[in-house]
């Protein structure tokens, strides 16, 4: 062992970590992208391909050989959008930003998860919009305007019973809480279960007429249930909430289709 050592440089240390950094940093802008799905799946070949020649099945380790040279070939057209937004992201040195924006993305996520949490256990019916591409100034201008930080206490306080605006929604951005107190369109959806309420409707009714996303807290069943593009899935998982919501605040452009893809990916998820 201390042979292995002596043959260790301190480059060699040095070569190892900056290669570690940027492998890491490259991936943090992959991630939540189609890119990121070839990432995992050129992983697996590359195991299989490893494991056949271990074991020298010729057959296998020959063809697992063939589809990563036709994968060299088809990545950089298949994925050019992705691998140019890379290479503009380190000419813009935002590679080495991304570490930030992520932290504050799980922070905010994490206020508004636990105050999901909290009013769901405690029947306190809510809803949330996140505002997307589409604009809805039109729903928040005659609501209170707040412009406020995001934090559990501001949000379980607005939908605390008896407050003057807790039957409204909440409108909040990528980096603020807009306005509260805000009337939205019900849904003109007929197949509706009578059993589904206004604060639902309100939330999918939105989610008809513009791009954003609601969350909904239903005070009868302790449930948080999510709407988006007119489509409603009830009963979310507190870890989905909380990754949805972490992929919306990163800071990304949230009209690419990964971004919808992920959501999709996650009320399949759910089985609705």
């Amino acid at each position: 062992m201390t042979e292995i050592f002596k043959l260790i440089r301190w480059q060699d240390v040095v070569d190892i970590l900056v290669i570690y950094y940027v492998v890491y940093r490259l991936l943090s802008l992959l991630y939540g992208t189609r890119a990121m799905q070839l990432v995992k799946g050129l992983l697996v070949i590359g195991m299989l391909a490893a494991s056949s020649r271990l074991l020298n099945l010729g057959t296998i380790s020959w063809f697992m050989g063939q589809i990563l040279s036709i994968t060299v070939i088809a990545v950089p057209i298949v994925f050019q959008p992705e691998l140019r937004k890379v290479l503009e992201e380190l000419g813009r040195g935002n590679i080495w930003k991304r570490h930030k924006a992520q932290k504050r993305a799980e922070t905010i996520a994490g206020e508004i998860s636990k105050a999901l949490i909290y009013m769901k256990g405690q029947r306190i019916g809510a809803l949330l919009v996140l505002q997307r591409g589409t604009g809805l100034k039109d729903f928040w201008r005659t609501a209170v305007e707040l412009n406020a930080d995001i934090t559990q206490e501001l949000l379980i306080s607005i939908f605390w019973v008896n407050n003057p605006l807790h039957d409204g929604a909440v409108i909040l951005d990528q980096s603020k809480i807009i306005a509260a107190g805000c009337y939205l369109p019900l849904t003109e959806d007929s197949d509706l279960s009578r059993w589904i309420g206004t604060r639902h409707r309100a939330g999918l009714g939105v989610t008809e007429v513009s791009d954003a996303i609601s969350l909904i807290v239903s005070e009868e069943r302790g449930e948080v249930s999510l709407a988006i593009n007119g489509h409603l899935s009830r009963n979310l998982k507190d870890d989905q909430v909380h990754k949805l919501l972490v992929h919306y605040f990163s800071g990304e452009d949230t009209e690419q289709q990964s971004f919808l893809d992920t959501l999709r990916d996650e009320i399949k998820s759910l089985g609705s």
